[in-house]
């Protein structure tokens, strides 16, 4: 089997392991700021009301069962030994620190589960859950990831974040400054984003040495306000071409040493709009490598351009 022209986080799970480790999603019950205590806001323009990973989740569970039954899947279909503890759907900081530390606590004591991998946004980061997060970076296997999307604060308000880059880079900051390992959230394909806009944010991750990077396709979802625009036709949406050109120049320009979480993803089908051809994610996924090794490039290849 050909290399990979880049870092791959789920081989460097197997390295690091012994084997390989699944990830396997929950939802805690958390909602956001922009969506209010009982998740019953508009939130952001792109954000599914049900939550990320929303289709693969057992909701309504306590923590501790929704791992059993995400194993019980792991273990038939992969023979799996380890997971990790994924709290997905929503901003999972966004509580105080003792409900955290009771929710994390719960998903360590499942047997198999070798990490912690919390989601969450830049304004829901504060000094004392940063320092609870600390904890678990120093006793177990931990991932913070961080939804930042662009660093242009003119696509943040866009999409309605809430925030703006200036928040993002003190969460990272201080969140560095404590030892975390940090996978950052970036959307390609925004509207009224340049390729330019969009490598320039990928200049400012490699700038920031992020240890990881999650790039999504911009999927436009039924039940959102991106999806009514998209009906109007007043926005438009990246070529499958387009997109694995764009995502081969962001590889080339991301440090060598960034982990590459995902490269592209799948919405539901049930709710997908467009781009109707990122449902062949596995295509896509072989066309991306397939432009690096047609360059003969890798990433970190153009690490530092401007």
């Amino acid at each position: 089997m050909q290399k990979k022209p880049y870092l791959v986080f789920s081989q460097h799970l197997k390295q690091r392991f012994g084997g390989r480790v699944h990830k396997i999603s929950i939802d805690a019950g958390f909602s956001c700021p922009n969506r209010g205590a009982t998740r019953d806001q508009p939130g952001c323009l792109f954000c599914d009301p049900d939550g990320s990973g929303s289709f693969g989740i057992h909701r309504g569970l306590a923590v501790a069962e929704q791992l059993e039954r995400g194993k019980e899947i792991m273990v038939r279909k992969y023979k799996a030994k380890h997971f990790l503890a994924y709290f997905q759907p929503f901003s999972n900081t966004f509580a105080p620190p003792e409900r955290l530390r009771s929710l994390y606590d719960e998903a360590l004591g499942v047997s198999g589960v070798v990490g912690l991998t919390v989601g969450t946004r830049p304004d829901c980061c504060p000094p004392a859950v940063l320092d609870l997060l600390e904890e678990y970076h120093r006793r177990t296997y931990f991932w913070l990831e961080l939804g930042l999307q662009s660093s242009h604060d003119r696509s943040l308000d866009f999409l309605r974040r809430g925030h703006d880059y200036a928040c993002f880079l003190e969460a990272y900051t201080a969140a560095k400054a404590r030892g975390l390992r940090v996978c950052v959230h970036v959307i390609l394909g925004l509207p009224g984003e340049t390729r330019e806009d969009m490598l320039a944010t990928a200049e400012e991750m490699a700038r920031l040495q992020v240890d990881g990077i999650k790039l999504h396709l911009l999927h436009v979802l039924r039940g959102t306000r991106l999806g009514e625009l998209y009906q109007q036709g007043d926005i438009n949406i990246l070529e499958q071409d387009e997109y694995v050109s764009l995502v081969a120049d962001v590889i080339e320009r991301l440090p060598a040493s960034a982990l590459i979480h995902r490269l592209t993803g799948d919405g539901p089908r049930d709710k997908l709009l467009a781009p109707l051809w990122s449902l062949k994610k596995w295509e896509v996924l072989n066309a991306i490598d397939n432009e690096l090794y047609r360059r003969g490039t890798c990433q970190g290849f153009r690490a530092g351009a401007k």
